[in-house]
């Protein structure tokens, strides 16, 4: 066990924890001042919920040896996991990495609440997540980290891409549909862009931890992912902001904090595989084809992903594993693969492969658990209740004293 990687990982975890509230107040701002408080408790509740399935259940599913799809029971509770280092790092103790990874299971969880934003109520919201997380995220990341099917395949996601992003973001997108679109849903703007701006700049600084923490350890591919990770966000803002003033001629303070978040999203399936100079490609393009996705795709399509789940981690996610099977080269990570740009076409084929089948079993599993959820409890709340607001209708309280 190495100190300075534990110490590392440490750090790293707290990082990704600190993603979470700032989903939460990212989102928050976008919505009415009357929903405010009730967007963000979707996305910090998981931090609860989450948390607790996550070391009863939730890691053995995805971590410990099992099948193909599903890992086994072996450390339900915890049991056999602490201090020593486990099979997937002997550098640091087994239950730092559990705790790494639990925070990406309430991230994933968090970014989906961007597409039900202001419509769906927070108790079947609630139970939605802790029924998904057993039964789609879990098995997801069995499948890319935990030695599943994927993992044996030879695809590569490094931080996320798929795991955590188009997961999310197809998760979000499904709901959206079956929930349908807000009341007046053509003059949702964001109430309090500060408040976004906060939230996104807790993100960017999580997303190093994020990234640069599923190395695992301190060494050259690991300052590698930071770097990728620095640049492809500035990329990412370029190419957000040059799009949107071709179609507007007004760069947004919103463009910026998206652009951001879109190069994030794109780089992280490729961070760790992939040079400077590809990063700041796949930013750049990351940017435009998010933009693409949140200001033209939804409109033709109809559907009301209301904070952009889809438009941003969904498109985003997509354009990260496409890109890592064209950018990646062993000369970055000699444990990773030759992309089609370096004559590897296998790995092409392969991310294909992975980004589809992640499509198919995240939307056709989420419909199904929303449906049977239905008809326990209402998925959105009632006519009344979205016109007062869900702050004071669901949580009897009110973000401001005065309308803003």
């Amino acid at each position: 066990m190495e100190l300075a990687d534990s110490v590392f990982m440490f750090v790293a975890t707290m990082l990704v924890w600190i993603m979470t509230p700032g989903i939460a107040l990212f989102y928050g701002g976008m919505v009415k001042s009357k929903n405010v408080l009730n967007t963000a408790m979707h996305s910090y509740m998981p931090l609860a919920v989450i948390s607790i399935l996550w070391v009863t259940i939730g890691y053995s599913i995805s971590f410990s040896e099992g099948n193909a799809f599903f890992g086994g029971l072996d450390w339900i509770g915890l049991n056999g996991v602490g201090f020593e280092p486990g099979p997937y790092s002997d550098t640091i103790p087994h239950s730092l990495f559990m705790l790494f990874q639990m925070t990406f299971a309430v991230l994933t969880v968090s970014i989906i609440a961007g597409g039900v934003a202001e419509r769906m109520k927070f108790s079947a919201f609630l139970l939605f997540t802790i029924i998904w997380s057993l039964f789609v995220y879990a098995p997801l990341a069995h499948w890319v980290w935990g030695g599943g099917w994927l993992a044996q395949l030879g695809t590569l996601d490094f931080a996320g891409g798929n795991v955590v992003h188009v997961s999310s973001g197809v998760t979000g997108l499904v709901l959206a549909i079956m929930l349908g679109k807000r009341k007046l849903s053509g003059e949702n703007t964001p109430h309090n862009l500060p408040l976004t701006f906060l939230g996104a700049t807790l993100i960017w600084f999580g997303w190093y931890g994020f990234n640069v923490g599923s190395a695992l350890t301190i060494n050259e591919v690991a300052m590698v992912v930071f770097v990728n990770t620095a640049v492809a966000a500035a990329a990412g803002i370029l190419g957000w902001l040059v799009i949107e003033y071709i179609c507007s001629r007004k760069p947004t303070m919103l463009g910026a904090l998206s652009g951001a978040i879109s190069g994030l999203v794109a780089i992280t399936p490729a961070c760790g595989f992939v040079t400077v100079p590809a990063a700041i490609i796949i930013g750049l393009i990351g940017g435009a084809v998010c933009f693409w996705g949140v200001s033209y795709l939804k409109g033709k399509l109809g559907y009301d992903d209301a904070l952009d789940a889809f438009g941003l981690h969904g498109v985003g996610g997509t354009w990260g594993g496409i890109a890592t099977g064209l950018f990646a080269t062993t000369s970055v990570n000699p444990g990773g693969a030759n992309g089609l740009l370096y004559g590897g076409f296998d790995l092409f084929w392969k991310q294909l492969v992975a980004i589809v089948a992640t499509y198919i079993f995240v939307a056709v599993l989420t419909f199904i658990i929303a449906k049977v959820i239905s008809y326990l409890v209402p998925l959105r709340v009632n006519e009344e209740d979205e016109s007062l607001g869900l702050d004071i209708t669901l949580h009897g309280e009110k973000a401001y004293h005065e309308s803003i």
